[in-house]
């Protein structure tokens, strides 16, 4: 068939290619109909089964690598070649990765007959003009059933780093991805051995992704530099994603430096950097790396900046992503300390860190002013992670006086957290200090206080720009109390404003925790038993159930995950109690009536119809759908839960509620949107830190404010789990906070729709 018959290839290929070859200097070749095979063919290929360009790879390694014994340069080749049958797609892209990235060993014997080790670098990471950049335009390639033909495959240096599928104007982009990227990973795996980044596109909407990516985390580059407005509707965005991906220089950054694999999830996922974290963490780079004199003698004063990038937009990744950069571009000696104020966020950092293979949450932990003193005077870690808490003892000797330290500090706003910080300052006067959070600085207090320690913004990445680049989740909001008449207007607020005060009244010597906001909200329900009343309970439990129930089809896996905020954990058993009882009892009222009617049709000898079958399937799901309260630990919780009863007169039990969370992995068995357990119920644990890509309701009957209220309703922003939004009912009338927790800037206020 003529190359003039492709639509495709004359209205979106060629331009392609034209615009790599004439913009950002690929040198593009059209194979289809000129490629012959053989050493001096088109491309050097022997057959059309060959996805790498060996005689391109040969030529690099020995001008890259000059002056090697033959046998060194095959033998690395060999290694560049290799395909074990015995591991996955995955497995064989993170080991040629790791070739790539960090050169590939080889031995051989110098001149004098010594054996030498040495990794031979396959791409020159430094110069970019020292690499050759081809783009083929549908080569034939053949796997071990189907012959295939790839729109536009981007080789560096004879490695097929770059895979492009373009479907015409009029198609949808999602097109390119089923029916034809997700063909080739069945057909022709091989080519993607060595893939970096997957593009689709179809002339006008353009989105990247890596090898392990669903549809859903299929990415759009928006932007060339953070200020970029956002696109018009009507602007192609196939050219601005070549540009700042596949421009010779940054492409061959993200190849180094914005790429990783995790294990988190039990299998291995590649992640690949999205627009924001790329430019956020190059921003951080380039403060730290400055010569201008003013910028120089602040990052010197130790004030690196605040990194504000919306809740839910990749932060812990973004932090690998700029730590791993430091280490690899500027030095290795470069020692990190992350300190977060939550356990929860402790862990889930050092966890990502972990999982990604760059540090070990279990020895890189610091549990206080000692250990910090020994890691870095001593041992020199590269990392170490803490709590900030454990460092509210008067600092009389510094714990390092190394310049090369940089402090990373997650939810840098909070108040109490600033002090800390600044006690942190004097154990460590000349390291730099850096500021990670996914909310806005709100009061002018902290504003002051953050940029004491910090210094100011240094890039920023707001609710609404996330929502609009799909890197969150737009959120809907419900007022609940207000329709079932249970909210006091006021009483929210003046709530909130009695634990905000009570948070910055805390001090080094006597830290806010959340045993103390437990307590206090225990407290103020003495003083306002509207929230706590046996009446008020049972109304939002009952509404909490006849909600829940019926959204057991919003996601395809089961209804999704929800989570039910409530007061403290007194309150947290004694909505248990009453939902799992309205729970069961609505169950089996949905049970006889379907029940009823499938005895009507066996009795007239017909089938259920699909309506039938499907009612069936909802008792089915509410059956197995599990309820688990998870509350923090304290000393003498038993007999002080039994103070308490539930609705039913009886004492209130902690006991087998302790005992699922001791003996099960409750976090695991969450986060998995096909397991049973969907409706956890807490008042302070899993609100930050903790990313549930199913959950997608969030039910609210605790008065909260600012970052505490962002952080809550950022848990079901995730994109993931097959939700299209996260949903929030509110029991308390908090839509004034939300308002004002999302006004700063005040352009983030439309990213929630109220």
């Amino acid at each position: 068939m003529a190359k003039k018959d492709y639509s495709e290839d004359q209205l979106i290929q060629a331009p392609t290619a034209e615009f790599l070859q004439q913009q950002l200097g690929w040198t593009s070749v059209f194979a289809q109909e000129a490629e012959d095979f053989g050493p001096g063919s088109l491309l050097g290929r022997r057959d059309d089964t060959e996805a790498v360009l060996t005689r391109e790879v040969l030529a690099a390694l020995e001008r890259l690598n000059p002056g090697l014994p033959k046998a060194a340069y095959e033998q690395a080749l060999a290694q560049v070649v290799q395909d074990d049958l015995s591991k996955s797609l995955v497995a064989k892209n993170e080991e040629k990765y790791r070739l790539l990235r960090d050169g590939v060993p080889v031995q051989f014997k110098d001149k004098a007959g010594r054996r030498v080790d040495k990794r031979l670098q396959l791409i020159d990471f430094d110069e970019p003009d020292n690499n050759r950049y081809l783009a083929v335009r549908e080569p034939w390639l053949r796997g071990r059933l189907h012959l295939r033909r790839p729109d536009v495959v981007g080789f560096v240096n004879g490695l097929p780093l770059v895979f492009i599928e373009l479907k015409r104007f009029e198609a949808h982009i999602d097109s390119a991805y089923k029916k034809n990227y997700a063909d080739y990973l069945d057909t022709i795996p091989h080519l993607f051995h060595w893939n970096a980044l997957v593009l689709i596109s179809n002339g006008h909407d353009a989105q990247y992704g890596a090898i392990t990516s669903t549809k859903e985390h299929f990415y759009r580059w928006k932007r060339l530099d953070e200020d970029e407005p956002e696109p018009a509707k009507n602007q192609p965005l196939l050219p601005i994603l070549l540009r700042g991906m596949l421009e010779r220089r940054q492409l061959l950054d993200i190849v180094e430096n914005f790429i990783l694999f995790d294990a988190s999830e039990g299998a291995v996922s590649k992640i690949v950097a999205r627009n924001h974290q790329y430019l956020g963490v190059n921003r951080v780079i380039e403060r730290l790396t400055s010569s201008d004199p003013a910028v120089k003698a602040e990052v010197d004063a130790g004030q690196l900046g605040v990194f504000w990038h919306t809740q839910g937009s990749g932060k812990s990744y973004s932090m690998v992503f700029l730590t791993e950069k430091i280490h690899r571009k500027l030095s290795a000696a470069w020692s990190f300390v992350v300190i977060t104020d939550r356990m929860e966020l402790d862990e889930q950092i050092a966890s990502t860190y972990t999982h990604c293979a760059r540090a070990n949450s279990k020895t890189d932990q610091a549990h206080n002013g000692a250990a910090l003193r020994a890691m870095l005077r001593e041992q020199n870690r590269r990392y170490v992670f803490s709590l900030i808490q454990k460092y509210r003892e008067r600092v009389t000797e510094a714990y390092s006086e190394r310049a090369d330290i940089i402090v990373i500090s997650d939810e840098a706003h909070c108040t109490q957290y600033g002090r800390l910080a600044l006690n942190m300052r004097k154990g460590l006067p000349r390291a730099k200090f850096l500021g990670f959070t996914g909310t806005p600085l709100i009061e002018a207090a902290e504003k002051q206080l953050t940029r004491q320690v910090f210094g100011d913004y240094v890039s920023i990445y707001d609710f609404q720009r996330a929502v609009a680049d799909g890197a969150t989740l737009p959120l809907f909001y419900e007022n609940a109390g207000e329709k079932l008449k249970i909210v006091d207007p006021q009483l929210s607020e003046r709530i909130g404003q009695h634990i905000e005060a009570a948070k910055q009244a805390a001090t080094l010597a006597d830290p806010w925790t959340d045993e103390k906001e437990d307590k206090l909200y225990r407290e103020l329900a003495r003083d306002y038993p509207i929230l706590t009343s046996p009446t008020r309970l049972d109304k939002v439990a009952a509404d909490f159930v006849q909600h829940f129930h019926q959204r057991w089809r919003v996601v395809d896996s089961g209804g999704g995950k929800a989570l039910l905020v409530c007061l403290d954990k007194i309150t947290c058993v004694k909505m248990h109690d009453l939902i799992a009882a309205k729970w069961a009892e609505k169950t089996e009222q949905l049970h006889q009536a379907v029940l009823a009617d499938e005895d009507l049709f066996a009795a007239k000898d017909k089938p259920p119809t699909p309506l039938l079958q499907l009612r069936r399937a909802q008792v089915d799901w509410m059956r197995a759908t599990e309820i688990c309260v998870v509350v923090s630990q304290e000393q003498g919780e038993v007999a002080e839960f039994a103070k308490w009863k539930n609705f039913q007169g009886e004492p209130l039990d902690i006991r087998p509620h302790r005992d699922k969370m001791v003996k099960r992995e409750l976090q695991k068995e969450f986060k998995k949107a096909e397991h049973p357990f969907r409706v956890a119920i807490v008042c302070a644990m899993w609100l930050t830190g903790f990313d549930v890509k199913s959950l997608a309701t969030l039910y609210l009957d605790k008065p909260m404010q600012g970052h505490t209220l962002m952080q809550a309703i950022a848990r079901v922003n995730r994109v993931g789990g097959g939700k299209k939004h996260g949903l929030i009912i509110d029991y308390n009338g908090m839509i004034k906070s939300l308002r004002r927790a999302l006004a700063t800037p005040s352009s983030t206020r439309n990213a929630l729709s109220i």
